[in-house]
């Protein structure tokens, strides 16, 4: 059986991955700040598919020790981790010169350097396990740059380079490496809007579309996904 981990599994596009992926029959860890959302989300998986584990740490994926120990948790209880759901990352609505004078740092502790560490704590295992699939959740923003927020952009271009030297690193391996650049995806930063349901992406449609590379042939590597509404950026 596959072993997963996600970050930032609690809410919103984690959780939904983690939904599907116990459709799949996957063991999983899930690391989230929030336990008493990571109780909810196990009770609600293992009732999905009771023959799988469900792990859970409270971890802020931010923090390189708290991650580390999460990653260590996860590979001691349960063996070889074959795919990584990158998941964690926050959403800053500002240019970069009005920026705080933390923004940066705390940008990147969250939307980059999760991957980068889980990616050397687990790839060197992979490699010589010869598979695995490593997945990272960037933004459209990656492609376009939103000048409304700055340094938010910045590092999803990073996650977006970052995951493009990973799959060529691996690629000898038969490790697959994938980048989802989700626009307007109705999560907890778009709360209280009055915008209908129907004009967004949904979690659910990114947790399928990651079920499916997923399942792809053991031949085939789906580099990126590109996923915005129907209508447009919001």
């Amino acid at each position: 059986m596959n072993n997963l981990i996600i970050t930032g599994a609690s809410k919103g596009m984690g959780r939904e991955i983690a939904k599907a992926f116990a459709l799949q029959g996957l063991n999983m860890a899930l690391c989230s700040r929030s336990y008493t959302e990571l109780l909810k989300l196990q009770k609600e998986l293992q009732a999905i598919n009771p023959g799988i584990r469900v792990l859970i740490r409270q971890a802020d994926a931010s923090n390189k020790d708290e991650l580390l120990a999460f990653a260590g948790y996860a590979e001691q209880e349960l063996g070889f981790i074959s795919v990584i759901v990158n998941n964690v990352g926050m959403y800053e609505p500002s240019s970069i010169l009005d920026d705080e004078e933390d923004t940066f740092q705390k940008l990147i502790n969250t939307n980059l350097m999760p991957a980068y560490e889980l990616y050397r704590y687990f790839g060197k295992t992979m490699m010589a396990e010869g598979r695995g699939h490593i997945f990272a959740i960037s933004s459209v923003a990656a492609l376009n740059p939103v000048v409304q927020a700055g340094t938010y952009t910045v590092t999803k271009f990073a996650l977006r380079g970052l995951t493009d030297v990973m799959r060529l690193e691996m690629q000898p391996y038969n490790v697959k490496v994938t980048c989802i650049l989700p626009g307007s995806t109705l999560t907890d930063s778009w709360s209280g809007t009055d915008v209908s349901a129907d004009k967004f992406v949904l979690p659910q449609d990114i947790a399928s579309a990651i079920v499916c590379a997923y399942n792809m042939s053991p031949g085939a590597n789906v580099d990126e996904i590109v996923m915005r509404p129907v209508s447009g950026q919001l």
